[in-house]
């Protein structure tokens, strides 16, 4: 039997909430109005169970976050409001889970903790700036920042996974190519020489016996790459294994460049944004280790947060890390010391931003030709490899 959250009112205008079994819709209805309950909402809890949240993208959460400033800040009562987003939602999954916000902001709720219930759609981030903004009577406000913070971080995370895409389909398309000429051509050529029975350069019996071991072998080296790659994810796993493989990232040439920026990028944006919308520094500190996305930089930001939890300053933590380059370290300590971090930490978001779009733009431009001269340089060296004998034979012939 399926189970009904419902929402209904009461004769002394008190909201309720609950969840009851029923065989349909329409027997919840009666069972509530025998009981003298005004019908608010009836949902069935499977279907909403049903919808999963992963469905809901950045860009979804930034339109209902915008709408809903906007609706906010022209006078519509909350639970209006949410009840217009859920109806012109066209992601579903969001549908669904603005209707339980709005359940539950029905039934008393602050806005903050309906959405709270909800993490996997709304982040820690999101949650404790709508508390603050409730709290402060801004909710509208906090809204918009919340939007263009989403809109900027987003920004910062495709231009960062566009420099890593590009690589790795370089690399992928000269392994097919490789494959494929060790496979199918590398074997015509191989017959051809056996069928003359020349003696053949030592490049050429190098690439013929890579193709042989891989025609025979394949399944191995398929095995030891699966084998390689769920090591490296399980290791990954691991607290340990996590702080290595992050920090070597981080060093590596070029590319650890990149993704050091938009690390100092992402936290200095995103704790600014909460300094600014009245999150204590505590949570906030708190709050951007989690979206940290590195090992290596949220342990530097809770270490800088058990230093201010001792009544020390946030920017010594963040020097011994190593991470943070020493011009961010001394706005940040300027910061602290004036009371304005909050603008500090903002300045230097607006400056890495910029900083990042340049060094992915370094990094694609020496790209470029480093991956055009390996594929030169590997598929050309095969082929030369396989044309040394032929050399040898119109020689021979002369």
């Amino acid at each position: 039997m399926p189970s009904y959250s419902y929402t209904a009112r009461a004769v002394n205008g008190d909201v309720r909430t609950a969840t009851v079994t029923a065989t349909n819709r329409e027997e919840v209805v009666a069972q509530l109005r025998r009981q003298r309950l005004s019908v608010i909402r009836v949902d069935e809890e499977e279907k909403i169970s049903k919808r999963r949240p992963g469905g809901i993208k950045n860009r979804d959460v930034i339109v209902f976050t915008r709408q809903f400033a906007t609706m906010i800040n022209a006078g519509l009562p909350l639970v209006q409001s949410l009840d217009i987003l859920s109806k012109q939602t066209e992601n579903k999954t969001l549908s669904a889970v603005t209707r339980q916000v709005q359940r539950d902001v029905e039934s008393g709720n602050t806005v903050a903790d309906a959405l709270r219930k909800h993490p996997k759609a709304f982040t820690d981030l999101y949650v404790n700036m709508v508390a603050a903004g409730e709290a402060g009577g801004i909710l509208d406000t906090i809204l918009l920042r919340l939007a263009t913070f989403l809109e900027k971080n987003g920004n910062l995370v495709r231009r960062v996974k566009g420099a890593m895409i590009y690589p790795a389909v370089i690399m992928s398309v000269a392994g097919i190519a490789i494959t494929v000429l060790l496979i199918f051509v590398i074997p015509v050529f191989q017959d051809m020489f056996a069928s003359v029975g020349m003696g053949l350069p030592l490049p050429t019996r190098v690439v013929i016996g890579l193709s042989a071991f891989l025609r025979h072998y394949w399944w191995a080296v398929l095995g030891a790459l699966t084998a390689l790659a769920v090591s490296l994810q399980r290791y990954y796993k691991t607290p340990a294994g996590k702080l290595v493989i992050d920090r070597t990232v981080l060093h590596l040439p070029v590319l650890g460049d990149v993704l050091r920026k938009s690390a100092v990028s992402r936290f200095t944006r995103t704790l600014g944004t909460l300094l600014s919308s009245g999150v204590s520094i505590l949570d906030g500190l708190e709050i951007t280790a989690k979206t940290a996305g590195n090992r290596v930089i949220q342990d530097a930001v809770m270490e800088a947060r058990a230093s201010i939890a001792g009544g020390e300053t946030i920017a010594v933590p963040l020097a011994r890390s190593a991470v943070f380059p020493p011009m961010v370290i001394s706005m940040i300590a300027v910061g602290e010391s004036t009371g304005g971090l909050d603008d500090m930490l903002t300045k230097i978001a607006d400056f890495y931003d910029e900083e990042v779009d340049a060094a992915v733009s370094g990094l694609l431009a020496l790209l470029e030709p480093v991956m055009i001269v390996f594929l030169g340089v590997v598929v050309g060296g095969m082929v030369v490899a396989m044309y040394l004998p032929i050399f040898d034979m119109m020689n021979a012939v002369k």
